[in-house]
């Protein structure tokens, strides 16, 4: 279905003049607003919700509350939250968590977005409601929630389909470099890689796992314990990029040779991934940041959440770090 930044293209105007005339506001000439609506009109772009905002008396406006400001991790999410948004009428503002509580408890938004660790389940389930629904991305909140919902990416299958393409290259001895332990992702995804041993009868020993934080300096310390044990595994296998790109340096400043003594893989598909030739798993960052608003969208008009959470898949990228 055509989109309001595929009409914004075709008739060379921004988009936010396109959601400017949707809504109807005065600050477009009356040529530009005819062309605009003759190209809605031509590709069957439904222009009724266009001008949809928050109920009466409710904040249009969106919060979308991150805790470490990774550029390239959150820039493809913002984008995708964005464009949904501006497509509805509808403003974002994006904060940290020092200020966003304050934020959520106030009648300054109709709504959050939330990709923050540190707020805690308790605290989400006490601010959200129908002035205030929210969404959050990444995990799952214990416990249903008529005005939460959660968005996540489906970790385990596309896990065990990267282990197992490994096992079939006849990769023997993997190691794990997992990342903060409580959190959704590496619980997911470590399950992935040991079931797939499990399943190939293959026994992993924990004296590979290597605790990491999702940084790139802990898969580089990870990476140098390893080396300190003269003992490599075939494969290391890293719960993100970050830490996957960090054992690599270590690896190299070594002159331990990635492929050939040792394959690594990541998690996540950054651009710094891509460049480096790395073997990941690819997230849909845009498409999750883009559903994760229009599901708050739903819930700021009325619709109730729907039962369990929304599950993004995800594909594996095959590259250089990979024998």
């Amino acid at each position: 279905m055509i989109a309001l930044k595929d009409i914004a293209r075709i008739a060379d105007v921004s988009i936010s003049t396109v959601s400017n005339v949707l809504n109807g506001r005065k600050n477009v000439g009356q040529e530009t607003r005819e062309r605009i609506l003759r190209i809605c009109e031509e590709y069957g772009y439904d222009t009724s919700g266009a001008g949809k905002k928050a109920k009466a008396g409710q904040s249009n406006t969106v919060l979308f509350i991150f805790s470490d400001f990774d550029r390239d991790f959150y820039m493809k999410i913002i984008e995708g939250i964005s464009d949904c948004l501006t497509e509805n009428g509808f403003n974002l503002v994006v904060c940290t968590n020092k200020s966003s509580a304050d934020f959520m408890r106030s009648s300054f938004a109709g709504g959050a977005i939330c990709l923050d660790g540190s707020m805690t389940d308790a605290f989400l389930a006490g601010v959200a409601s129908k002035e205030m629904p929210v969404v959050v991305m990444d995990r799952i909140m214990d416990g249903g929630q008529a005005n939460a919902k959660s968005v996540v990416v489906d970790n385990y299958p596309v896990m065990c389909e990267l282990v197992q393409a490994l096992v079939d290259r006849g990769m023997k001895r993997f190691g794990y470099i997992g990342g903060l332990s409580h959190t959704l992702d590496n619980k997911e995804r470590f399950a992935g890689f040991a079931d797939t041993l499990a399943n190939n009868r293959m026994t992993f020993d924990q004296k590979y796992y290597y605790h990491g934080n999702y940084r790139e300096n802990s898969g580089y310390q990870a990476a140098k314990l390893m080396l300190l044990s003269n003992d490599l595994p075939d494969v290391v296998v890293c719960a993100n990029d970050s830490m996957a790109l960090g054992a690599i340096k270590a690896f190299e400043e070594h002159r331990v040779r990635v492929p050939e003594d040792v394959s690594v893989t990541g998690f996540d598909d950054s651009a710094i991934a891509e460049m480096a030739g790395l073997t990941t798993v690819a997230i849909p960052r845009y498409e999750s940041g883009y559903i994760a608003a229009k599901k708050l969208l739903e819930l700021i008009g009325g619709q109730p959440a729907e039962t369990g959470p929304f599950k993004m898949g995800a594909t594996v990228r095959w590259r250089k770090t990979v024998k």
